[in-house]
């Protein structure tokens, strides 16, 4: 009996420990369930959360892409008008340059012009001064030699004179030396 007792008691606590196992594992499978169906919760919520976040992301990015479409249209019309002021801008500056140009084209005709009426001016006048200069020249040629004639002539009288009074002197002598 100490054996059935041993059985009985062996049996009865590996019952206990059965009843202990399926106490657990109902209680384990009731903490599972509990956990899967937290879990399902987490997820789905998880899953909403994700879902509103991939929303709002998506507006976030239509809107951005919006804006960056009219920030290019923007900058494209800035560009737009850049260029066109800049082809007026250049339009203009190319019209003053020609009209620079022809003025200056206008005044160096003018100056070659100029030049040449004054290089013809000064040219009479050259000419004119370089016959004034040898006209001079020649009365001065002229004069020298008259002056000369005159000088000579000047000479031959004082010369004449000279002995004239030389005659007289002689002759006023020997009547002195006569008296």
């Amino acid at each position: 009996m100490k054996n059935n007792t041993a059985v009985h008691s062996v049996e009865g606590s590996a019952q206990t420990e059965m009843r202990d196992l399926q106490r657990t594992i109902v209680e384990l499978r009731a903490e599972l369930e509990k956990r899967n169906l937290l879990s399902e919760d987490a997820v789905q919520s998880a899953r909403r959360d994700t879902t509103q976040e991939i929303a709002l992301l998506r507006a976030t990015i239509c809107e951005l892409r919006n804006e960056l479409e009219r920030s290019h249209i923007l900058r494209d019309q800035e560009v737009q008008r850049a260029i066109s002021s800049g082809q007026d801008e250049v339009s203009q500056l190319k019209r003053h340059i020609s009209d620079l140009r022809t003025r200056l084209e206008s005044l160096l005709v003018e100056k070659e012009s100029a030049i040449q009426a004054t290089h013809a001016a000064y040219a009479g006048e050259v000419l004119q001064l370089q016959a004034i200069a040898a006209r001079l020249r020649e009365e001065l040629e002229m004069a020298r030699v008259d002056r000369e004639a005159a000088v000579r002539k000047e000479r031959m009288l004082a010369v004449g004179e000279i002995a004239q009074l030389q005659e007289t002197i002689q002759a006023m002598r020997l009547k002195i030396e006569q008296l």
